[in-house]
């Protein structure tokens, strides 16, 4: 029987598809920044007399559970997943009361007639592990759709974003992540991020 597909989108495989969608931000920095600012965040450069971030970050754990658009994907895949748990679960109710019912008569049946029913579970059985395997399959499915749908529509965001402010790179920090051990507050985009991801999606919303 299919396992329980409710979870199927975890925040860990979440906060992997963000990492790699934020880092693939990075596409105008420079080898020699790479190598300078990969271990210090709060690295700037300075245009004239102004002072300009080239590095930002973006919390992971808040993205996710503030962006609106995650959140309706994740209610879609669990529902869709819950639909598919409950199909499969009737049908193999169905199956084990036929079981049982023909457990319950075996002695009364003829050995013809045990014989027909015995093929007849069994091809049944068969159709049921096959049912049950597409209908996981079917989930999987669309849970890496969802993947692709919010991949693309992050990474066109941050690229977008990022071209906007004039940042070269932009960094994800999650808790218990130790790719980036600290970043100054003052360059963190995530509240910006999440409203203009929000009012993005909202206005596009059908």
């Amino acid at each position: 029987m299919m396992k329980t597909p409710v979870s199927i989108f975890t925040k860990i495989t979440l906060s992997l598809l963000v990492a790699g969608t934020l880092a693939a931000c990075n596409n105008n920095k420079t080898e020699d920044k790479s190598a300078s600012t990969a271990s210090a965040p709060a690295a700037t450069s300075t245009t004239g007399t102004e002072s300009k971030e080239q590095i930002v970050f973006v919390n992971q754990d808040s993205l996710l559970s503030k962006y609106q658009y995650v959140k309706d994907m994740t209610s879609r895949l669990e529902s869709k997943g819950r639909s598919a748990q409950n199909d499969v679960g009737a049908r193999q109710q169905a199956i084990q009361r036929e079981i049982a019912e023909y457990q319950k008569n075996a002695n009364t049946m003829s050995a013809d007639q045990r014989a027909a029913t015995e093929q007849r579970l069994q091809r049944k059985g068969q159709e049921f592990q096959q049912y049950s395997q597409n209908a996981g399959a079917q989930v999987q499915n669309d849970q890496a759709n969802e993947q692709v749908k919010l991949y693309e529509k992050i990474s066109d965001f941050m690229k977008a974003y990022a071209k906007e402010k004039g940042y070269k790179m932009i960094l994800t920090y999650q808790k218990g992540n130790a790719t980036m051990l600290y970043g100054d507050p003052s360059l963190d985009v995530t509240a910006e991020v999440v409203k203009r991801l929000n009012d993005e999606y909202s206005k596009n919303k059908k």
